[in-house]
């Protein structure tokens, strides 16, 4: 049988709009794994009946809310947010989204509860009372394995990789809303948001929750309308390596890899990526690889499902074509 822990786990809920992220929903059913208690959703901002139904279907039994306005894409505001859950709930576990902004949230959090903290997690599960965190280092070379003790006085922080959990579906009623009154910090109010806006890079599906991936690498010679033209009937996000970005073909926040954002979709299909290992270390997480590229000793072959040897100019219309076609 499966062991779990007595305590509640606190599960913190980016809002988009009125719905939970997709990161967020994987949150509430990794969390059910986790406790034969509660799992409480903490959630940044108001939500709508649809997405308080979701979050119950995708495991979350109690809806905190706490409306931190504009503030609430601030790191500062969501710790303090999270440490007055944590008093409220008296959790065994927290557990953020590992994005740029998780990260920092939880660093933050750990420090306000004196508590322990973890990144990039793409496994958790309770053996011997502890919750034993597992994820990828070193470029993906790497498997290790933490424990940390679930300690309701100063419960660990714990942030999950996008993608590595799928989301419960089905039908649930919507929780009911608990309003979380948060004082929030000295130090958090000190930091203002001047000016937030969505890229033209993340126009298409986020790229950090995105299902299907299509990345341009060097060989795409900076036209990535080639690489939209693949995307966008997969319904797929687009994402660069960091040559691409460095030469300017694409925003930063496309950039995948060590020094960009880690992906876990279902599929990841590469043009032109010869697969240079501070990109490779963002996409261990993938399910199928399939990579497009005209130079056969390219090492993105090595980790790929499905390799075509050829210039991305001549095969990705094919692809398209052939879209099309069983589309017809």
């Amino acid at each position: 049988m499966t062991e779990t822990l007595d305590a509640p786990v606190l599960v913190l809920v980016d809002v988009d709009g009125a719905r939970p992220t997709g990161p967020a929903l994987e949150l509430a059913t990794a969390a059910r794994t986790l406790t034969a208690g509660d799992v409480v959703a903490l959630g940044t901002g108001p939500v709508d009946d649809d997405a308080r139904a979701a979050l119950a279907a995708a495991g979350a039994t109690r809806l905190l809310e706490a409306d931190l306005g504009g503030e609430r894409t601030q790191a500062g505001v969501a710790a303090d947010a999270l440490a007055a859950a944590v008093t409220l709930v008296v959790p065994g576990a927290v557990l953020v989204t590992s994005d740029y902004r998780g990260k920092e949230v939880a660093a933050r959090t750990a420090v306000l509860l004196d508590s322990a903290c973890t990144g990039d997690v793409a496994d958790l599960h309770v053996a011997g009372g502890r919750l034993r965190a597992s994820k990828l280092v070193l470029s993906g070379s790497w498997s290790t394995t933490v424990s940390v003790a679930a300690d309701v006085e100063h419960p660990p922080v714990v942030a999950v990789r996008p993608g590595s959990v799928e989301v419960a579906v089905g039908g649930a009623a919507p929780l009911p809303v608990e309003t979380l009154e948060v004082s929030v910090s000295e130090e958090a109010a000190a930091v203002r948001l001047v000016s937030r806006e969505r890229t033209a890079a993340a126009a298409g599906p986020d790229l950090a929750e995105a299902r299907i991936v299509v990345v341009g690498g060097r060989g795409v010679d900076g036209d990535f309308e080639l690489v939209h033209s693949l995307a966008d009937p997969l319904g797929a996000a687009v994402g660069a390596t960091r040559v691409a970005c460095d030469e300017g073909w694409i925003g930063r926040s496309a950039q995948i890899g060590q020094t960009g954002v880690s992906i876990a979709p279902r599929l990841y299909i590469g043009l032109g990526v010869s697969g240079a290992v501070h990109h490779t270390s963002g996409i261990q997480g993938a399910g199928t690889v399939v990579a497009v590229c005209d130079d056969s000793e390219a090492p993105i072959f090595e980790m790929a499902d499905f390799g075509v040897v050829g210039d991305v100019v001549e095969v990705v219309p094919q692809l398209v074509d052939e879209l099309k076609r069983l589309r017809a």
